[in-house]
């Protein structure tokens, strides 16, 4: 990411006015640790109300009762980490699947946001308004309450994706292999 690109991401989350946790990896912005280029203001204007870490058990962090919603680049992993625990999604997508994910999270499954500018500060913030206090989250919470209870049910004993994963064992088991 570029200096500037990590800027404007830290003055949208200062501006949008809610609590966060956001996990600035080391080496994020290329010869940087990243906290050191940012501005002292800046850096007041989230410590108000946020905190930076290098690193966080994201499925812990997204299965607390407090996650009101998940910023992500939107691969397979974290969308899915995201839909099971029911968290609605801020998606910011780089590259490959990230696109298709951002889309169906955004435009089928309705659980979600996509960034269409890009990172900027006003669409940031007003993207993390949405989510977190708009009518758009209201409707968002309810689409994934929706869609969490179906993949709860898939995953239960006899739910479909429960059974897909037995026939699977049960055919693999059911080769002969040479001794």
């Amino acid at each position: 990411m570029h200096e500037e690109k990590l800027n404007e991401v830290a003055w949208g989350l200062a501006n949008s006015a809610q609590p966060f946790l956001w996990v600035v990896r080391p080496g994020l912005v290329n010869g940087s640790e990243c906290l050191e280029i940012l501005s002292k203001e800046l850096l007041e204007a989230i410590n108000r109300r946020g905190y930076i870490l290098k690193w966080a058990p994201q499925q812990e962090v997204l299965s607390h009762p407090a996650t009101g919603g998940f910023w992500t680049h939107s691969g397979w992993n974290s969308t899915l980490e995201s839909i099971c625990e029911g968290v609605p999604m801020i998606c910011s997508p780089f590259f490959g699947d990230q696109m298709v994910n951002s889309r169906y999270v955004n435009d089928i499954w309705k659980v979600g946001i996509m960034l269409e500018k890009g990172l900027e500060r006003v669409e940031i913030e007003s993207a993390i308004q949405k989510l977190m206090v708009g009518k758009e989250g209201d409707d968002m919470r309810k689409n994934r309450t929706c869609m969490k209870e179906k993949i709860d049910l898939c995953l239960k004993p006899h739910g479909s994706s429960y059974q897909s994963l037995d026939n699977l064992v049960d055919f693999i088991s059911s080769f002969r292999f040479p001794v």
